[in-house]
């Protein structure tokens, strides 16, 4: 557990002694210097890195160089040397995605690819206990089903291939891995929480995607943009009472943020972008953001 104390707030009010502010100071200093260390020291191992791959720029290189920081990161992790964490972090993470990089190009982005990297962030992930890279496993399993991204001068691309497929996938996921942080020992059960947060942003990037021009089965037909749509407000729905019930806020949230994004997304289709539709929709959105805001503070202080 991480607390965040104000010592010399604590001090001036009386709720500590002198002597116990002077030795959570020295506490925090020596914590203080020992992150800065370690930072220094990752960062100098992967510059190191960066120069051996800018001297042999191939994807090769990227592989051999992100394995030996994987296998550095790891065999800090393993061997328990907490005073080095940070560093072992570090490598471990930078590592993987440059591994990962490197073998996505050898193998021209075959799905096989994704779904292979997939395993082995999830894998890696649980051994370092890094969320980042089990929400990276999350996001290479959905690149191996056509997931992707793309950035052009100020705009951004987000592409789903299957939506219907993402949908049902990743519903799978997130529950999976939901129920999976409540059998695991409490040191993994972030993860789990994790994988499945990252999971409910797919699935809700699926209907997104699915709301605005609907999925071809094939023999079996298609479903049209308004299933999408309605399907997508009843689940966001049902997702947030849920959240509510059980007090999840993170969900409460998620839901609250896509279900603005379908309301306005809608509105927008319908409506069109004109003098009105802008200055009504904008109304909404800051009434909704001063009821989210209100929604948080209440939460904290029941």
């Amino acid at each position: 557990m991480i607390v965040t104390l104000d010592l010399t707030r604590l001090l001036a009010d009386g709720k500590i002694s002198r002597e116990e502010h002077d030795r959570l100071a020295a506490l925090g200093t020596v914590a203080t210097g020992s992150l800065v260390f370690n930072i220094l020291v990752g960062f100098g191992v992967i510059a190191v890195a960066a120069g051996i791959i800018a001297l042999v720029p191939d994807a090769t290189t990227g592989v051999v160089v992100g394995g030996a920081l994987l296998a550095l990161g790891l065999g800090v992790t393993l061997s328990g040397a907490k005073a080095w964490g940070v560093l072992a972090g570090m490598c471990t993470l930078v590592g993987a995605l440059v591994l990962g990089g490197g073998v996505v190009i050898l193998t021209e982005a075959a799905p096989s690819a994704f779904l292979g990297i997939t395993v082995a962030f999830a894998v890696l992930g649980v051994l370092a206990r890094s969320g980042l890279l089990v929400a990276l496993a999350v996001l290479a399993l959905s690149s191996a089903f056509g997931a992707r991204t793309g950035y052009e001068h100020a705009t951004y691309f987000l592409g789903i291939e299957e939506p219907t497929v993402t949908i049902v996938l990743f519903s799978v996921v997130a529950l999976g891995s939901y129920l999976a942080s409540r059998a695991v020992p409490a040191a993994y059960e972030r993860l789990g929480l994790i994988a499945a947060r990252t999971a409910l942003f797919m699935v809700n990037f699926g209907f997104w995607i699915g709301s605005l021009w609907g999925d071809g089965l094939g023999v079996a037909g298609r479903i049209p943009a308004a299933g999408f749509a309605i399907a997508w407000a009843l689940g966001l729905l049902g997702l947030g009472a849920w959240g509510y019930l059980n007090h999840r806020r993170w969900v409460v949230n998620l839901v609250a943020v896509f279900g603005a994004i379908h309301f306005y997304t809608q509105w927008f289709e319908k409506l069109g972008a004109n003098p009105l539709s802008v200055l009504v929709g904008g109304l909404t959105a800051l009434g909704f953001a001063l009821a989210l805001r209100r929604f948080n503070r209440d939460w904290v202080t029941e």
